[in-house]
């Protein structure tokens, strides 16, 4: 008798799938040659890969210069070893003025160290499973202060006016900014902008229209310029103090619509539930509707936050010097003029790892939140 009658019905063990639908070949087969709009997609993809990638990769790296004195030294060294790269040599002589700007070398150390505690701060907020989360949570509430002492100066430090702020600090200083203060602001905002008190609501859709409907240039100028006609004489505010003010606003608002999207998607019941059980209005918002809503919302609360990181370049436009501004300035220089390709280069792949970064936390925060199973 055969094997396969030795077994009584219903129990002959499964079979392994063809070798031709699992693994590589399988993934390769249902995702690239699954049809012919696939196939033909698929080789043009890859020629289009062979066209870009291999030039791309001699220009980065094989082709490319990483000491020199100026650019005449980078372009004599390509020119005898018959290569045409990038010059790196040039970014290695700015960094220090990319990453710190015009913060006095002496204190840097200041700048390195407030980098670290707003890591230390930032990881019991967004992560779990941390030791004492609890207690580094108090960390975390009051490292603003801490990181503004050890950026601005006091308690025996020496002070640093917000000018010589630059580079990758500034950019980091206000985008790290508008993201914490714009999202309890823009909740805020969407609970009023639902509110039942015809006061709030008025005031929150009024703010909130306003804001959107004026594009972030004009409030940083408003900022940088006009804000001073509306002060008392010789009042002196801090143009750093300005556009974070502005920026948290400009973010706090579109924020306030992404947010009221995810309320309006809880269904009503929910609300009806937490009043059945007695809870008051702001008991039933932080327990029930508002960690679904949040939830539902994460996808374009990070969209928005990305935006705002990207924005932090118009600083330039009224006289502060981020990453982009610090690189262009570097430009002025008659020994490095003719670098843009790097220096640009160097801010995409900048803002590229910051912003992919969050993407994949906003997967991460999805896929932990999930509850449809």
């Amino acid at each position: 008798m055969s094997e396969q009658q030795s077994y009584a019905p219903g129990t002959h063990p499964s079979l392994p799938p063809p070798a031709s639908t699992v693994g590589i070949v399988g993934w390769v087969r249902e995702n690239l040659l699954s049809s012919t709009t696939n196939i033909v997609i698929t080789i043009l993809t890859i020629y289009f890969l062979w066209v870009i990638i291999p030039p791309s990769l001699n220009w980065l790296f094989f082709d490319a210069v990483f000491q020199g004195a100026d650019r005449n030294e980078c372009r004599a060294i390509m020119k005898e070893a018959g290569a045409n790269g990038a010059c790196w040599a040039f970014i290695g002589h700015r960094i220090e003025l990319l990453v710190y700007g015009f913060y006095p070398e002496a204190e840097r150390w200041r700048v390195n160290l407030s980098f670290f505690v707003m890591l230390a701060a930032l990881v019991p907020i967004l992560f779990d499973h941390v030791p004492h989360r609890k207690k580094a949570l108090w960390f975390s509430l009051v490292s603003p202060v801490i990181i503004y002492v050890l950026l601005r100066g006091g308690f025996g430090l020496e002070p640093v006016p917000t000018a010589n702020f630059g580079g990758f600090m500034l950019t980091m200083v206000v985008g790290v900014t508008g993201i914490v203060v714009s999202l309890p602001l823009g909740i805020l905002l969407a609970l009023g902008r639902i509110s039942h008190l015809p006061a709030v609501r008025i005031v929150c859709v009024t703010f909130i229209e306003f804001i959107r409907g004026v594009p972030l240039i004009t409030l940083l100028f408003v900022a940088s310029t006009m804000l001073n006609y509306f002060l008392p004489p010789g009042t002196s505010f801090d143009l750093l103090l300005r556009v974070l003010i502005m920026v948290s606003l400009f973010a706090a608002a579109y924020l306030a619509e992404v947010v009221r999207g995810g309320l309006q998607a809880i269904p009503k019941g929910q609300q009806e539930a937490a009043d059945a059980m007695g809870l008051k209005y702001w008991q039933s918002m932080r327990l029930i509707i508002l960690p679904q809503a949040l939830k539902i919302s994460i996808p374009g609360i990070v969209n928005t936050f990305i935006g705002l990181y990207k924005d932090t370049t118009l600083v330039i436009i009224i006289g502060l010097f981020d990453l982009l501004g610090m690189g262009k300035a570097s430009l002025a220089d008659v020994k490095w003029q003719g670098l843009s390709t790097e220096v640009y280069v160097t801010v995409a792949v900048f803002f590229f790892i910051s912003c992919f970064a969050m993407s994949r936390y906003s997967l991460y925060l999805e896929k932990k939140l999930h509850t449809g199973h």
